[in-house]
């Protein structure tokens, strides 16, 4: 069983990584889309939000499929629709296809992420869920690596629809996860024990109490996106214009954000599983918003990749806690649904952070829109010490 666990980790590590270099190649590639069809920048605009809908879809269907027929066998079928439809795009000759592709490569990516989040808590002792579910995430910010990685070498030689044959690389990981793994014990007892009749929406919202912890998980998560794309979205562009930085300049910053997040995702789980999610999460949000601030004092490089890499430590560490937070508080029986229903929801919300930001950005500066950033943790220290706290206490106790 240790080797499983191991194996279950890795995969679960490497499929979110994979997922997060397939929908990021979009990212690259996208002036480029635009440039080749012809079309406005809304319209191009418009694939982000496609991708965010499939993700919501998908991740409905695949973890109700999931939970109902088995964790391994529905990640390996979510695994290959994002890799399949990704690699396609290269193919794609128009606009109309492009849209369905993102929209499948969303549909697939959805699925994935509580399917892995579920297959990891159920096959590590809950003081440990913290940490192991920060690994996942650090290897989704591999994932972006990965595909910065692609774009930089394979785009300016070959184009960008030769960047996109790279999503079929997924697919290996797709037959090893069918060969090599088993079902968990947890899983397999849940089937064996009692199978859900009722529907899972309602299972979300069975009584006040779990109706409130979902709306309020729902909402953190929104808020962990929004904060994630909202910096990730406007700040190299403002960085470039306030300190004349050139695009190589705003890829360095963009790097050491990224490192800072991978060693705040795994400070926070261990946090997470010593001192229960209220300490855990009171802390990073508070500093996340302080240290959001400081980008209004940044007037050199050097200034900007420290805070760069602080403000990636705090605001985008907190995001290795929401598998283990959400698992901790529902059952196997609908652990998988529960993660991408909750997750996705806030994911679909918190994507529109980009559109609000720069409105913001356009009536009243920069400086307001990252004060704004920074009020919206407000809302999850409120929530996270609302709520109960799953990470301390027995098992049975905390799921609703």
């Amino acid at each position: 069983m240790k080797d499983n666990k191991k194996s279950i980790l890795v995969s679960s590590m490497l499929g979110l990584g994979l997922e997060g270099m397939d929908v990021l190649l979009l990212s690259f590639a996208l002036s480029s889309i635009i440039s080749e069809f012809h079309i406005p920048s809304a319209e191009g605009g418009l694939l982000p939000a496609i991708t965010n809908i499939g993700m919501l879809l998908g991740g409905l269907l695949f973890g109700y499929l999931a939970d109902r027929k088995g964790r391994i066998k529905v990640f390996s079928y979510t695994i290959f629709i994002f890799a399949i439809a990704t690699a396609l795009m290269a193919f794609a000759n128009s606009m109309i296809e492009i849209y369905i592709l993102r929209f499948l490569v969303g549909f697939g990516a959805g699925g994935e992420y509580g399917i892995g989040m579920a297959l990891v808590a159920e096959s590590f002792p809950k003081e440990k869920r913290g940490q192991m579910s920060s690994w996942i995430t650090v290897g989704g910010q591999m994932g972006t690596i990965l595909a910065a990685i692609i774009a930089a070498m394979i785009t300016p030689y070959f184009g960008w629809r030769a960047t996109f044959l790279f999503g079929l690389i997924p697919v290996i990981l797709a037959f090893f996860v069918r060969r090599k793994l088993p079902e968990t014990k947890s899983w397999q007892e849940s089937k064996e024990k009692k199978d859900v009749k009722i529907g899972f929406f309602k299972l979300l919202f069975k009584n006040a109490k779990t109706t409130g912890i979902t709306l309020g998980l729902t909402v953190m998560s929104a808020v962990q996106v929004a904060g994630y794309y909202g910096l990730m979205n406007w700040l190299p562009s403002y960085l470039e214009n306030k300190l004349g930085l050139s695009v190589s300049g705003s890829s360095i910053w963009m790097i050491s954000t990224i490192v800072g997040m991978s060693i705040g995702m795994l400070t926070f789980g261990k946090v997470l599983d010593k001192y229960g999610s209220k300490i855990a999460y009171s802390i990073f949000l508070i500093l996340a918003g302080v240290s959001i601030i400081f980008y209004i004092y940044v007037d050199n490089a050097y200034l900007m990749l420290l805070v760069g890499a602080v403000v990636g430590f705090f605001a985008n560490g907190m995001n290795a806690g929401f598998g283990a937070l959400i698992s901790s508080f529902y059952p196997t029986e609908i652990r998988s649904f529960a993660n991408n229903a909750i997750f996705n929801t806030g994911r679909a919300v918190g994507g529109l952070s980009p559109i609000i930001i720069g409105y913001v950005i356009d009536k009243s500066g920069f400086t307001y829109a990252l004060l704004f950033l920074a009020s919206i943790y407000l809302v999850s220290l409120i929530i996270i010490n609302v709520i109960p706290n799953p990470m301390k206490g027995s098992k049975t106790e905390n799921e609703v």
